[in-house]
């Protein structure tokens, strides 16, 4: 298999496209058909489509579609070349064959419903608005209040924030149903690090917070909340083009008669979903810089936002291992930006600092959230080029409410 590693499989392990140790029995590592075991060659001997069947009968059982098999069958690695050895002509020929051939109840009707795109409901619409709708009203309450008042407001708006996103992550099309790993404190960071992180790192490099002066937050450092409120109100393009990204494919994908015809199709698809979102997301930075009168940090914001919606777009059709990987790196690339800066401060440890100092010093304190989400959203970038272009990523599933 090709990938990262094993990371190009999806997390659901008991879904009709996940891999078995059946397949790997029946596949060997270039997709094609290896020797059956001997139950399976008395079965079918004379037939080798029912000695295929055999060996996916449960993803055979309980496909509601001829395109949920063919999927299912990508994601064990039969290809269009293996299907010719079936006397087929591509893989969506041999899966109409095994789909018409799995004996159904009478009550079951003949002809399946076609596959028809998930619709935009009101409820997810609704929801991926409020995350913006809270950080706004938070960021004005900061600027209306001064002392206690206004630790209780940015206290009472990031709980509301992360509340808000928690309910749009749960519903519509920014929702998964397989389990995924937590990200929550990572993201947590990254957005932490876009508001504080760039007035730390100053501070530290400068000798510490009396080497600046006062944050228009009354803090010890400046803050920067336009990044921040330009993420939260992305929240809403977001869902949209996860959205139209799997509309679109799903189009194709009925409409498709070759994997590597729907593999060349997708791929405009993908990158122009991926390229709607940074452009609404560029345009809501300008917005909320020119509001809250701060220079617009486009480089550490776009990469952020990049990193965070190939994320949650691979997280969303079944890839969960690789998001995991990339939101650790870059949280972890930034925390040791900071921490070797003060562990520098320890006697003899000077030279901790270097690489930091350097970077800080040439591009400034911008090119650490830069290059750490920048390299962690290429690499997504990548790995959604060779797993969301596959039919199995597009694979008829239960679509959340």
């Amino acid at each position: 298999m090709s990938g990262l590693g094993g990371l190009d499989r999806p997390e659901a392990p008991t879904s009709p496209g996940a891999w078995g140790e059946q397949s790997g029995e029946w596949l060997t590592t270039d997709g094609e058909p290896g020797p059956a075991p001997r139950r399976a060659r008395r079965a079918g001997a004379a037939d080798p489509v029912k000695a295929l069947m055999h060996r996916h009968r449960d993803l055979c059982a309980r496909a509601v579609d001829p395109l949920e098999i063919a999927a299912g069958l990508e994601a064990h690695g039969v290809t269009d070349r293996t299907a010719a050895r079936f006397l087929h002509r591509d893989v969506f020929s041999l899966a109409e064959e095994m789909y018409a051939r799995v004996p159904r109840d009478d009550e079951q009707p003949a002809d399946p419903a076609p596959l028809t795109p998930p619709r935009a409901r009101a409820v997810w619409i609704l929801l991926s608005l409020l995350p913006g709708a809270f950080c706004a009203a938070t960021v004005a309450g900061l600027h209306l209040t001064q002392g206690r008042p206004r630790q209780a407001v940015a206290a009472a708006g990031a709980l509301a924030v992360i509340l808000a996103l928690r309910a749009a992550l749960h519903r519509g099309p920014l929702a998964t149903p397989h389990r995924a790993p937590s990200a929550t404190t990572r993201t947590c960071w990254l957005l932490a690090y876009a508001v504080l992180g760039d007035g730390l790192l100053r501070a530290a490099v400068a000798g510490g917070p009396d080497a600046l002066p006062t944050g228009a937050a009354g803090g010890p450092w400046p803050l920067t909340t336009a990044p921040l409120l330009a993420l939260a109100l992305s929240c809403a393009p977001a869902a949209w083009c996860t959205h139209l990204l799997a509309v679109r494919a799903r189009r194709r994908l009925s409409a498709s008669r070759a994997l590597q015809d729907f593999a060349t199709s997708a791929k405009p698809l993908l990158l122009g979903a991926f390229t709607l979102y940074l452009a609404t997301l560029t345009a809501l930075l300008t917005l909320t810089a020119a509001a809250l009168d701060e220079p617009p940090a486009y480089a550490r914001t776009l990469t952020l936002g990049a990193l965070l919606f190939l994320a949650r777009l691979l997280t969303v059709h079944g890839f969960t291992q690789a998001p995991a990987l990339a939101l650790t790196a870059a949280a972890s690339a930034e925390a040791t930006a900071l921490a070797t800066v003060f562990a520098a401060r320890l006697p003899g440890a000077s030279w901790l600092a270097t690489p930091t100092q350097t970077l800080v010093a040439t591009w400034g304190t911008s090119a650490i959230p830069t290059i750490a989400c920048g390299a962690g959203a290429l690499t997504l970038l990548l790995h959604a080029a060779r797993t969301l272009t596959r039919a199995s990523a597009h694979a008829p599933r239960p679509a959340p409410c």
